[in-house]
C-alpha cells in the first residue's frame, strides 16, 4: 500500500499538522488503526503531564574502560570482575 502526507487537525490545539507517509507505514506496521489526534507538541505535553512533569535523570557511575585505560562514566553500577568499556571502545568492539 502507498502512502500520502495527510493534513489532520489536533484536537488539543486547533493546529494543523502533517501525518506522513513514513509515519502512517509506521502507524500500519504497529498495528494501529487510527490516526494520531494530537499534534506532535501536544502529544509530548501530554506524555510530560502523565509522567508527572519530569523524568528522573540517569544515574552515571565512573569506571575505567577495560579496553584503553580512559576514566569514563556508564548508566549502570560496574560489577568486580565484568569488564567495561567506554562509549568508543564500546562501539569499536561492537563492529
Amino acid at each position: 500500500m502507498t502512502y500520502e502526507d495527510k493534513t489532520l487537525e489536533c484536537i488539543e490545539c486547533n493546529g494543523n499538522f502533517t501525518f506522513s507517509a513514513s509515519e502512517q507505514e509506521f502507524y500500519a506496521s504497529k498495528g494501529f488503526e487510527n490516526e494520531p489526534k494530537r499534534c506532535p507538541d501536544c502529544r509530548q505535553a501530554r506524555k510530560q503531564e502523565r509522567s508527572g512533569g519530569f523524568r528522573r535523570p540517569r544515574e552515571m557511575h565512573t569506571a575505567v574502560c577495560a579496553e584503553c585505560g580512559t576514566e569514563c562514566e556508564v548508566p549502570f553500577e560496574p560489577r568486580e570482575g565484568r569488564p567495561v568499556y567506554c562509549s568508543d571502545c564500546f562501539a569499536s568492539r561492537r563492529q
